[in-house]
C-alpha cells in the first residue's frame, strides 16, 4: 500500500462472495499415459462425480498490505454492482474528510474495506451510505463517521506511518470496524459476547484473510486478560460506566474511547439518558485522564454471554 495487479472492471456482484463455488480442477480423474481406461459407467441422466485430489494443508497467511486486501476484496466481489467497487469506497473516504475526518491512515483503511460485505444482501446498497444499519440480534454496524472518528481518537498523536500496537475491540458484532482497525494497528482482537454475530464476523472476514485479526467468543465487560497490556480499547456498546478491568488491562500510555451513559440531573422532569464518547488516557498506573466528547447513540453494553 510491487506490481499494479490488472483492475477489475465495476459494476461488481456481491453474491460472488457467499455464493459462489470454486470450479473442481480440470486435472482430476485424468489417467496416466498408458494407463488403462476405466470401466466405462452406466448411461444415467446425469454424469459421474469426479474424483477429488487429496488437499494439503495450507500454510498461515503471510501479513498483507492493504493494498493486498483491497485485490481480495475486489477478487471477492467480483461481477456486482456499483455499491462494491473501490470508487464508492473512495467517495465514502472523501465525505468523511469533508466532514472533518483528519487521519489520512483512518481514512485510507475506510477506503480499502469493503463495507458491503458485512451487511445483509437487502441493505447492501445501503453500506456506502453514513448509517448504522441493522445486523440482527438488536445489534447495528456503526456509521462509518463514528467508526473514523473513534479510531482517529485512538490514533491521536501518531503520525500517518506509525500503527497502534495492540488493540481491544468490545463488540465485534458484524466485523467492520474491527477489519478497519486491522488496517491501522500491529495486532487487533475484538471480543463478541453473541454467538451468532461471532459465528457471521468470521464468515464476513473470510474473504478478506485479515492476519493480524483475532476474534474471541466471550464476556466483553471482561476483556482479554491473557493478551493484555493493550496500547488502545475501543468498546461499541454503551454501559453506565467503563468496565474496571478494562482500564486495569490498558497499557500505560494507551487510550480507550467508549460510549458512556450521561443521566439528567436531579429533579429535572421530561429528561431521558443520553450517551457521550469519553476518551480515557492511563498516565500511570493510578492516574487515568477523562474527556467527554460529543453526543452518541449505541446499544447497550451487557456482561455475560448468550
Amino acid at each position: 500500500m510491487s506490481s499494479t495487479p490488472p483492475r477489475n472492471k465495476f459494476p461488481l456482484p456481491l453474491d460472488a462472495v457467499v455464493e459462489r463455488k470454486p470450479a473442481p480442477a480440470r486435472t482430476a480423474g485424468i489417467a496416466a499415459v498408458g494407463a488403462p481406461r476405466p470401466a466405462a459407467p452406466p448411461t444415467t441422466a446425469t454424469a459421474p462425480a469426479k474424483p477429488r485430489l487429496p488437499r494439503t494443508a495450507a500454510p498461515a497467511p503471510a501479513p498483507v498490505p492493504a493494498s493486498a486486501v483491497e485485490q481480495r476484496a475486489s477478487a471477492a466481489t467480483a461481477g456486482g454492482g456499483g455499491m462494491a467497487s473501490a470508487r464508492a469506497r473512495a467517495a465514502l473516504a472523501a465525505r468523511l474528510r469533508a466532514a472533518g475526518i483528519r487521519d489520512e491512515r483512518v481514512l485510507s483503511a475506510i477506503a480499502t474495506v469493503p463495507r458491503h460485505l458485512f451487511v445483509e444482501p437487502g441493505l447492501a446498497s445501503q453500506a456506502y451510505e453514513d448509517a448504522a444499519l441493522p445486523i440482527g440480534h438488536q445489534q447495528t454496524i456503526s456509521k462509518p463517521s463514528v467508526v473514523a472518528r473513534m479510531i482517529e481518537l485512538l490514533r491521536a498523536g501518531l503520525g500517518t506511518d506509525a500503527p497502534l500496537q495492540r488493540v481491544l475491540e468490545i463488540g465485534t458484532g458484524c466485523g467492520y470496524q474491527a477489519a478497519v482497525l486491522a488496517q491501522v494497528a500491529g495486532e487487533v482482537f475484538s471480543i463478541e459476547r453473541i454467538r451468532p454475530l461471532h459465528e457471521q464476523a468470521k464468515a464476513n472476514l473470510r474473504p478478506l484473510r485479515v492476519p493480524n485479526l483475532r476474534l474471541h467468543y466471550g464476556d466483553g465487560m471482561l476483556g482479554l486478560p491473557q493478551a493484555a497490556p493493550f496500547s488502545a480499547i475501543i468498546l461499541a456498546a454503551a454501559g453506565m460506566e467503563v468496565p474496571e478491568a478494562l482500564l486495569e488491562q490498558l497499557a500505560i500510555g494507551g487510550r480507550l474511547i467508549a460510549p458512556v451513559a450521561v443521566l439528567p440531573p436531579a429533579g429535572v422532569p421530561g429528561q431521558t439518558v443520553t450517551q457521550q464518547l469519553l476518551l480515557i488516557e492511563r498516565r500511570n498506573r493510578h492516574r487515568f485522564h477523562r474527556t467527554a466528547l460529543e453526543a452518541v447513540f449505541f446499544v447497550p453494553l451487557k456482561s455475560g454471554t448468550i
